[in-house]
């Protein structure tokens, strides 16, 4: 018989960086590939505890099947956590837990995403974000970023040009990059998009892993109450447990409840009472002090390895938080190259361009500094540095 795939089956390619980390498992392979966080940060003795006292007390509730909005306490407890940091008056009402962003995004793609549709994206974008949206066959648009945030003139140009669906961005510590908006570039973006048609979506996976600097507010303090946020803990307590949200207005809750409903009925119903009973037991912000004092180290050991052992001629940003730096390699140095001359002395890197939709990228690099302990990052960058000056001596191609 013969597979007659849809077209968006056929048109979405493998992740990129899924498949770089198959070839990235030999023990000898420093891997800055992975957006891993640590699992030295996993609270699993709490974990257990919460999981035992939810079976305990609540028994079969716990593993019978839920409303597809995600239980309510913990509906609430998002929606207090909004109010409690920056006073958005959310109400749980406007939260729907999902399987982590991903399907959040999904979902986004499947309510409003026509084929054809114009995307706004940050320039580099996340790239499970342009893998989800791809599936729905959009034009993907890049808006440049730079070091204060998305370029607001860039934004202006592109909102101008042409209707625009939907503006994606990630405004702390990105992914790729690690940039930050700052609190101006904040305001401005929410000003330039004020009175368009063009949905606002606010990706925020990292914010909570600020080890430096002023928390700056996010994107709807500026916009008000028609955006859409995402949000996680994924970085801050599991990524096993697979438990994201989308905050927005009722109206998009209830377009996104009945195509999660015709997705997968609800989320994982028992990992979320876990959760919940966590959140509410345990000392979850002595536990995010450790995460962010753990991967300021890092990220510093990274930074100070860069300096003593990268070509000068390399760029690279400063993360304030998050997970990741972007390295960007003189014009004409391909990171696809380097990848392979720095996998043979056993270091492992996220090429850029997966993260560019306009064929961009060919001479930049990501690195997670969370998910290696700081011997091996300083190892790993002494590696990537002597690959790196035996590619930017060789003759070009």
């Amino acid at each position: 018989m013969e597979m007659r795939f849809s077209r968006r089956a056929s048109a979405v390619k493998r992740s990129f960086i899924r498949e770089i980390l198959k070839v990235t498992q030999r023990p000898d392979i420093i891997s800055f590939a992975g957006g891993l966080p640590n699992p030295a940060s996993f609270p699993v003795a709490d974990i257990a505890r919460a999981a035992q006292t939810v079976l305990s007390r609540d028994g079969a509730a716990a593993l019978q099947y839920q409303t597809t909005e995600g239980f309510a306490p913990l509906r609430a407890w998002i929606a207090e956590h909004y109010n409690r940091e920056w006073n958005l008056g959310v109400s749980p009402a406007e939260i729907l837990v999902t399987s982590g962003p991903q399907q959040s995004i999904d979902l986004l793609g499947k309510v409003f995403i026509n084929a054809g549709d114009r995307i706004l994206l940050e320039r580099p974008s996340y790239l499970g974000a342009i893998q989800a949206f791809q599936v729905y066959e959009p034009e993907l648009v890049h808006v440049p970023l730079s070091e204060e945030g998305l370029d607001v003139a860039s934004l202006r140009a592109a909102l101008d040009e042409a209707p625009a669906k939907m503006v994606y961005v990630v405004p702390n510590f990105q992914n790729p990059s690690g940039l930050s908006y700052s609190e101006p570039a904040r305001r401005a973006v929410c000003d330039a998009l004020r009175g368009r048609d063009a949905l606002l979506v606010e990706d925020d996976p990292y914010a909570a892993l600020r080890f430096r600097g002023t928390p700056l507010p996010p994107l709807r303090s500026y916009y008000g109450a028609g955006s859409v946020m995402l949000g996680t803990f994924s970085k801050t307590v599991s990524p096993g447990i697979r438990t994201g949200w989308v905050c927005a207005p009722p109206e998009i809750i209830e377009r996104l409840v009945t195509l999660k409903q015709a997705a997968d009925l609800h989320s994982d119903a028992l990992s979320q009472r876990i959760l919940h009973e966590y959140l509410t037991t345990s000392d979850t912000a002595a536990h995010i002090e450790k995460i962010r004092a753990m991967y300021g180290r890092q990220c510093d050991t990274m930074l100070s390895a860069i300096a003593e052992h990268c070509p000068s001629e390399v760029k690279y940003t400063r993360p304030e938080g998050g997970m990741f730096l972007w390295m960007t390699l003189p014009e004409g140095v391909s990171s696809l190259r380097l990848f392979d001359r720095a996998l043979a002395v056993g270091v492992a890197f996220v090429p850029g361009i997966p993260f560019y939709v306009d064929g961009g990228g060919d001479n930049t690099l990501r690195l997670n500094f969370s998910n290696s302990d700081e011997a091996r990052i300083r190892e790993g960058i002494e590696r990537l540095g002597k690959a790196m000056r035996e590619e930017l001596a060789a003759p070009r191609r």
